[in-house]
């Protein structure tokens, strides 16, 4: 077996929780780690054929306009906990905001404002987000990450703050 790369673990670790097909996959990705960790469509329909390949997960149901269902083998589960008990190593921020932000020079000054204000509404639809995810977690961890989440979307409208209206 292969190192798993965050990706698979992703889904791995999403496939804790059952069967779920690649669309299904996407949106638990968006919905449980959204803010810290991104999980694209090409992402998930990439790895899952590869996770298949190593026996860590295995086919499942076949659903609705060719929808295929992946369940997480026992293999897969050894390999996750493994995973998840191996050093972290460095955390990568990819975000396309700062990465705009660099390049924004390019812009107009229209183009400019108009993207720190959907950035400054984003970042607040996020905030809001966070705040309600810290109020409904009872699991300290799942509130930790909340909490970071919340801290995460603080820091992104400081940022947009602080640049000059121009």
């Amino acid at each position: 077996m292969s190192e798993l790369n965050a990706t698979a673990a992703a889904l791995l670790g999403l496939l804790q929780d059952g069967p779920a097909t690649g669309g299904q996959l996407v949106a638990s990705a968006e919905e449980r780690f959204g803010a810290f960790f991104s999980v694209t469509r090409s992402q998930v329909y990439r790895e899952l054929p590869a996770l298949a390949k190593e026996g860590l997960v295995r086919l499942g149901k076949q659903g609705p306009r060719s929808s295929q269902q992946y369940a997480i083998t026992a293999a897969g589960k050894k390999a996750f906990k493994a995973w998840l008990g191996s050093d972290a190593g460095p955390d990568h921020l990819r975000s396309p905001l700062i990465l705009r932000l660099v390049h924004a020079g390019s812009l107009t000054a229209k183009q400019r404002a108009t993207l720190i204000e959907s950035a400054r509404t984003a970042y607040s639809q996020e905030l809001d987000e966070a705040r309600a995810a810290v109020k409904a977690a009872n699991d300290p961890y799942v509130k930790a990450v909340a909490e970071f989440g919340q801290a995460h979307a603080r820091a992104a409208l400081k940022l947009v703050d602080a640049i000059p209206q121009s």
